[in-house]
């Protein structure tokens, strides 16, 4: 018999389902559609040991909600004027409510957060107490649910493909359903056969310049504090085959930090943590040397409200934080020991405790006065002078008339003066092509791309607020019915 064009000469890999990413989505797809029955590998970009996307670096919390309504009508309100339909805010009711079952029934220690923040994000809105967030064993973050999310798909013997990135779904002709993945491994490219569907699980954009552009609203650049391998390949794929895309403009950011070339990802200023007080005076201000916001507010995941709506953090670019020396004295600048971020657990770069390497490798300037800073950094000398005349007065009044800032009222007096530069920083983006209620990727007609599903972060259902713990929730949720509904399906040989 004749081959048919669309077939490789010779498929590599041989599989039912074929799974795209091994992240949280990524193990909740391979164990459910492994657990019925379906021979699964996984195709994974990063090297062994910097798996696991966002997932292995986020908090390690999960949403497992407590009541289907209640849950459907918090998910309607958090999207707001940018809805979903309604029979998908349904099933992500249904599945979230069974996050803490379907682990346990595996072997995982559910617990509810107890020394962190519960986290209601927006408690305002209808369904809310719904929210409870969980995570695995004793510990929050450090990569502690992680442990057991791979351990699942390890056990189970899934073949696990590092270094491999997908890079182009092979698409019947005629029938325009998925056959499988053309992938690149060693430096060849290998034809990966799914006999009943391919799931893309391969997270967002947010390590894409160009996307980032394109779609994020107000930011010529942003740099993830996640996985540095999510670089949209997942939309770009779906998009070839005819997929629609939804949620393009959302994103869980943005906040401020530290980003340097030496280091993939960005690092975490302490002094701009919410609940961090330093002893020293500091603010952020762009190149005009005018503040802009509430340096210690803790955002909702980037947003802030604004005149009645909820919109992201509208960040100058580029930013400084300008400090002085008692700051400088007091602290590492940087949380080398946080509990959760790619930097931190993945990199684990080793900041010095005095600051000292840092300032000598030009990420931290000194200058003796604050006009000689100011032209260092790029800043208008003026502009910044004026701005922390204010600023003192506003720490020695310990009141903050322009934006309401009460943490780490102290002036900025102590000599010499220093400034980092500051970049718009996120974890993840939540769009990526659209998906129904069964998890498949659709046109933009609405009909679904045969034999082709996703789930978490990529094409993800928060399409305007986000609940904490709500991408690993909805990974899971996801997870599973794409791995079902893909395990579901006729093999097409």
């Amino acid at each position: 018999m004749q081959r048919m064009p669309f077939v490789p000469d010779t498929w590599t890999v041989d599989a039912d389902v074929v799974v795209v990413g091994f992240g949280a989505a990524g193990v909740a797809t391979a164990v459910t559609a492994y657990e019925e029955g379906a021979r699964v590998v996984i195709l994974e970009k990063a090297p062994e040991g910097e798996e696991g996307g966002n997932s292995r670096v986020a908090g390690q919390g999960y949403l497992n909600t407590s009541s289907v309504d209640d849950a459907a009508l918090y998910l309607t309100a958090l999207c707001g004027p940018y809805t979903v339909p309604a029979p998908i805010a349904k099933v992500w009711a249904e599945e979230m409510g069974d996050n803490n079952a379907w682990l346990r029934s595996l072997g995982g220690d559910p617990q509810e957060h107890q020394h962190q923040p519960v986290g209601i994000e927006f408690p305002d809105l209808p369904g809310a107490y719904c929210v409870h967030k969980f995570h695995d064993g004793p510990t929050y973050g450090h990569s502690n649910t992680w442990k057991l999310f791979a351990r699942l798909v390890k056990e189970r013997l899934i073949p696990i493909f590092y270094e491999t990135p997908a890079k182009e779904l092979i698409q019947h002709d005629i029938r325009k359903e998925i056959l499988g993945v053309r992938a690149q491994q060693g430096g060849r490219s290998i034809a990966v056969k799914a006999r009943k569907a391919v799931v893309l699980t391969c997270g967002g954009f947010e390590n894409n310049q160009e996307m980032i552009r394109n779609f994020l609203p107000g930011l010529p650049y942003c740099y993830t504090s996640g996985t540095p391998y999510n670089e949209g390949d997942g939309i770009a794929m779906a998009m070839s085959v005819g997929a629609d895309l939804w949620h393009m403009n959302n994103y869980a950011g943005p906040s401020m930090a530290l980003k340097v070339p030496e280091i993939r990802t960005t690092l975490s200023m302490q002094a701009l943590h919410f609940s961090k007080e330093i002893p020293g005076g500091m603010i952020v201000v762009g190149r005009d040397g005018k503040r802009f916001t509430d340096e210690k507010y803790k955002t909702r995941h980037g947003k802030i409200p604004v005149h009645g709506r909820w919109l992201p953090l509208s960040t100058p670019c580029p930013m400084f934080l300008v400090f002085d020396h008692t700051l400088f004295s007091s602290a590492p600048l940087y949380d080398k020991n946080a509990s959760h971020g790619w930097t931190p657990l993945i990199e684990r770069y080793d900041w010095s405790e005095d600051n000292s390497a840092e300032l000598a490798k030009g990420w931290i300037k000194r200058a003796d006065t604050l006009e000689a800073l100011a032209v260092i950094l790029g800043i208008d000398p003026e502009g910044l002078l004026d701005t922390v005349r204010g600023w003192n007065r506003c720490a020695q009044a310990k009141h903050d008339p322009d934006f309401g800032r009460s943490l780490m009222m102290e002036p900025i007096l102590n000599k010499p003066f220093y400034g980092v530069e500051l970049s718009p920083s996120m974890l993840n983006t939540q769009g990526g092509p659209r998906r129904n209620e069964k998890g498949q990727i659709v046109r933009p007609d609405g009909t679904p791309i045969k034999r082709l599903y996703s789930a978490g972060e990529l094409g993800s259902i928060y399409s305007y607020l986000y609940q904490g713990t709500g991408n690993i929730g909805e990974c899971l949720a996801f997870g599973r019915i794409s791995g079902r509904n893909a395990a579901a399906e006729a093999p097409w040989d």
